[in-house]
């Protein structure tokens, strides 16, 4: 196991187009439901331990922006993984950025006000509530977590099932995941189609809504 992980660290992923492909699908889903899983134990300790609340707006448990995270760390850091601080600080850096770009383009394009920093524990260094210093050194440690887990095990699963198999899995839990995202984000919209939102709503499931 040592000489596999050691060799992770220091030779590239000889992957074809397709295998490449899955690994990149596994990486959206496996940090889309690692998102959804901090915020909903995040936000239970925001609201003093006595309430839970589902986060983002699909059917599964799934938060968009994680994945876009996490594929933007992959391609900034994996080159460099052999240098865990460079992966820290290019990653809490970059994610950094993107949360507080996302966070304008929700509020004042999309006028939906998905999280605020000013109002939550921990926010230290919060700016217009898009970011904090908080978030960025999670976002950071996650990095690590990513670049030195989950990637090292989704290209083991890659080496170790048949191909078939393993690209019929990633692409398929991808697509379930992104036509979710999309049916919520665009085709509920332009259609009238009822959200998940509103029927979990309806179910007894709790929102955060911030102002």
């Amino acid at each position: 196991m040592k000489e596999k992980y050691k060799k992770y660290l220091e030779q590239d992923a000889s992957f074809d187009k397709s295998t490449m492909i899955g690994i990149l699908c596994l990486i959206i889903v496996l940090a889309g439901m690692f998102g959804f899983i901090y915020e909903f134990i995040f936000y239970y300790f925001n609201s003093g331990m006595k309430e839970w609340y589902w986060r983002g707006g699909n059917f599964l448990p799934w938060i968009n922006i994680y994945a876009i995270g996490a594929i933007l760390i992959f391609f900034l850091t994996y080159k460099k993984r052999k240098n865990p601080l460079y992966v820290f600080l290019v990653s809490a850096i970059s994610t950094g950025i993107l949360e507080y770009i996302a966070g304008w383009f929700m509020e004042h394009i999309m006028q939906v006000k998905c999280w605020d920093y000013s109002k939550e524990i921990l926010s230290f260094g919060n700016i217009n509530g898009y970011v904090c210093l908080r978030s960025v050194l999670i976002f950071g440690l996650c990095s690590l977590l990513l670049m030195y887990v989950i990637v090292p095990f989704c290209f083991y699963l890659a080496k170790k099932m048949n191909k078939k198999a393993f690209l019929i899995m990633s692409y398929t839990l991808c697509a379930i995941f992104l036509i979710d995202e999309l049916y919520n984000l665009i085709f509920a919209r332009l259609f009238s189609l009822p959200r998940a939102s509103t029927i979990y709503k309806k179910l007894g499931l709790r929102y955060l809504y911030f102002n």
